[in-house]
């Protein structure tokens, strides 16, 4: 009964000092600018903590309102007593670089005017400096690469956006709280270069049973998405001044890729049937690799045929060269079952297979796959490990999960209705208020259809567009040669089907003002 009554007393007196003294809040610690602290200087230690916080303030290194630490975190980060900080900190409230709020912390003043940390040359200093400022050869091919670049936004017709209202957040979010309350310490290492083995196995099953690629886990690299497979890819079967055939027109964004390696574009023209490897072999029959979108040609959305697959096979195996299959949104296919890519008809393991998340799931999750022939892993890995050393764990985690548990194939079947949906109503839209003067490509699989309009400057379009809320992706752009056909690129993935109508209704009225 005693210890009861003791256990009480202490628990009373706890609440009431709890009453007189609340919990004292947390105020989050800034960050310091590098101070170098010399000794051996007539400088005091007060004097060179001020003029290292001037400094990064008048040079805009640190920012109007941003936080500073406090004087104890300080003075135990530099290793000297707080008396030098509590003066330098007191004189720079004096002249106005910081200002202090009871309870809010000491912060850089308001009413400083903003600096830019790095401010423009002037003309002298570029002059001066030209020859420094060089950039390598790797370099200077990419702003070419990407001459035209059409502003993008949420809106109607944006190519590469997913139905996001579709996207299942409330199993997204339990996964992820999930691994983020179950860390462990040996989570916070690098990973495998290759990826998380639970992924690449999920990967793997997926890929033999839904898409008839032929491979096992051993063969897969995850990567930071298709763009980033193609990096690598380049760097272990391409040297400079290589030759590389591209679909024309193909997709832009890999000619930078090539562009920066030192290679020489091939441009290969598309019809109905996909890729025309007779005119590629008649360009330039030693190539020595491919690029091709077989399942849903970029951007034309044509479909290679079995006979056009064979002849590509063939061609590479003859040649001992590669094959480069960019398979980004095979999933969906709205008229028969998805076609069986490249890499699985492949017999003498000359293709290079690359698949994304980013059109199935969302984009920032930045997650894609390359299967690789066995006898190369050893060379993708290094190539791997070299461009980053290992891709980031835990969201791989989460997605092995949503793999593992059946959330993937079941968000797969329920986007593909989505989109098929939202396909047909364009596809009437446009039919409606076009007729013949329009031609659609493309509408059998994807989220995207192309059109080919006469008689307009697709680019100028565009860009007016643009200030309509409408945002189309200009046909010319995915062209290297003379040839080119004036059109635009339709995404319909983010546009739900109410809004599709009144979209055409725009573009049609769009066009007749140019």
């Amino acid at each position: 009964m005693r210890l009861i009554m003791v256990w009480r007393n202490i628990h009373l007196t706890a609440i009431s000092y709890s009453h007189y003294f609340p919990p004292m809040k947390r105020t989050p610690s800034g960050i310091a600018p590098v101070i170098q602290l010399r000794k051996r200087t007539t400088n005091s230690l007060y004097r060179q903590v001020y003029e290292g916080y001037r400094k990064a303030i008048v040079e805009g290194n640190l920012r109007t309102g941003q936080r500073v630490p406090s004087t104890r975190v300080l003075a135990v980060e530099l290793g000297i007593s707080r008396m030098p900080v509590l003066n330098a900190y007191a004189q720079l409230l004096a002249e106005g670089y910081f200002e202090s709020r009871v309870g809010s912390g000491t912060v850089v003043s308001r009413s400083l005017p903003e600096r830019s940390a790095n401010p423009q040359p002037t003309a002298r200093s570029r002059g001066a400096g030209q020859e420094r400022r060089r950039v390598s050869k790797r370099c200077s091919p990419l702003a070419g690469a990407q001459s035209f670049s059409t502003a993008r936004g949420l809106g109607p017709f944006t190519v590469s956006q997913i139905a996001f209202d579709c996207f299942p957040l409330q199993v997204w979010n339990r996964l992820v709280t999930r691994h983020a309350r179950g860390l462990q310490a040996k989570s916070l290492d690098y990973g495998d270069p290759m990826g998380l083995k639970e992924l690449r196995d999920g990967i793997a099953e997926y890929l033999r049973i839904a898409r008839g690629v032929r491979c096992d886990a051993g063969q897969i690299i995850i990567v930071s998405g298709s763009q980033q497979g193609l990096e690598i890819t380049t760097r272990v079967l391409l040297d400079p001044k290589d030759h590389v055939w591209m679909e024309e027109p193909g997709y832009r964004f890999a000619r930078s890729v090539f562009a920066s390696a030192g290679c020489t574009v091939v441009p290969v023209p598309v019809d109905a049937e996909g890729l025309i490897v007779s005119a590629g072999a008649k360009k330039c029959g030693h190539a020595r690799a491919v690029l091709v979108t077989p399942s849903h040609q970029y951007p034309l959305g044509v479909t290679m045929s079995a006979s056009r697959r064979l002849q590509l096979l063939d061609w590479a195996e003859n040649n001992g060269s590669w094959i480069i299959e960019d398979d980004y949104d095979s999933e969906y296919r709205y008229e028969g079952m998805p076609v069986t890519p490249l890499q699985g008809l492949d017999r003498h393991s000359r293709v290079v297979y690359i698949g994304t998340f980013s059109k199935v799931l969302f984009p920032s999750l930045r997650l894609g796959y390359v299967v690789v022939p066995e006898d190369l892993v050893e060379q993708f890995r290094a190539a791997r490990f070299a461009v980053d050393i290992a891709p980031s764990t835990f969201p791989q985690a989460v997605l092995a999960d949503f793999i593992r548990e059946g959330h993937f194939a079941r968000h797969i079947r329920r986007t593909r209705l989505v989109y098929g949906e939202r396909r047909n109503t364009l596809i009437e839209n446009l039919s409606e208020g076009f007729g013949a003067s329009v031609e659609m490509m493309g509408a059998e699989a994807g989220m995207h259809l192309a059109v080919v309009l006469n008689g307009i400057s697709d680019k100028e379009v565009s860009v007016r567009a643009a200030t309509e809320n409408l945002w189309l992706v200009p046909l010319s752009s995915f062209y290297l040669g003379k040839n080119v056909k004036q059109g635009f690129i339709l995404g319909f993935g983010s546009t739900p089907v109410l809004q599709i109508p009144g979209a055409v209704r725009k573009l049609r009225a769009l066009l007749r003002s140019h």
